[in-house]
């Protein structure tokens, strides 16, 4: 890990291909496992939300405390934020009848603002700045909110626009596709497409995880969310054993 400027080292990972790999599949996993806890245990979204908000604010204090990145911690915190994130996005838009439209419209503005607030506080949103108290605060309020609109736009796609599980995912799918070409042959803002990235993965994820556990007449495959939770979260282990422990050190 490389100061930046003569900062504090970043306490978040260098972003590769197998960073976005994880981060897919750790999307995949707060889908079912979120749905695990709020519909296959019956407990509800608004009890199965405050279970996983206790998990988040423990995770995230834990790597806010941290000197240093640590892969596991950071990953563990990332899975809190994308469990609670389902659970909530369902209570906000099922529960109190905001609805798809409603709930993802009202969780960008969320998310905009929060990437506003903290540009205007720090003067950048960029990755590598992420490295004390203050802008983690901020990079989990905002993965907080992107990972929540992320689980209400892929309902929406999914099921409101009609195109189904495996249809909205080569929407979310071809839509990195088309922010990875402009990552390698345009020179739009790293940062910006950072993000947008991150924001797309959540949606990808939820529509995948779906896929996964929702019954066959729903477009789905039917699967326990209990293996497939297990499943994934053996798959996200692997991956992070094999991601290194390189911050970030580059401007994203």
């Amino acid at each position: 890990m490389n100061a930046v400027h003569g900062q504090t080292p970043s306490k978040v990972p260098e972003v590769t291909l197998l960073f976005w790999i994880i981060k897919i599949a750790v999307t995949t996993l707060g889908e079912t496992g979120g749905d695990a806890v709020s519909m296959s245990m019956n407990l509800g979204y608004l009890v199965a939300t405050a279970i996983f908000a206790a998990v988040f604010f423990a995770a995230v204090g834990v790597q806010i405390a941290a000197t240093r990145f640590r892969p596991w911690v950071y990953w563990a915190a990332i899975i809190a934020t994308t469990t609670v994130g389902t659970t909530l996005a369902d209570f906000v838009t099922r529960s109190l009848g905001i609805g798809y439209a409603g709930g993802s419209t009202l969780l960008l503005v969320l998310l905009l603002a929060s990437l506003a607030v903290w540009h205007r506080t720090t003067g950048t949103v960029s990755v590598e700045s992420v490295s004390t108290p203050r802008s983690e605060m901020f990079y989990w309020t905002t993965i907080m909110f992107s990972q929540t609109l992320g689980t209400a736009l892929g309902d929406w796609t999914a099921d409101t626009a009609g195109l189904g599980y495996l249809g909205a995912a080569l929407i979310f799918g071809g839509l990195l596709v088309v922010v990875a070409g402009a990552h390698f042959w345009t020179r739009v803002s790293s940062t910006l497409l950072f993000w947008t990235a991150f924001v797309l993965t959540r949606p990808l994820g939820a529509v995948l995880g779906d896929f996964l556990d929702k019954p066959l007449a729903s477009g789905g495959l039917a699967l326990s969310r209990y293996s497939a939770s297990a499943v994934l979260l053996v798959f996200v282990g692997v991956c992070v054993m094999f991601s290194g422990k390189r911050a970030a050190g580059a401007s994203h």
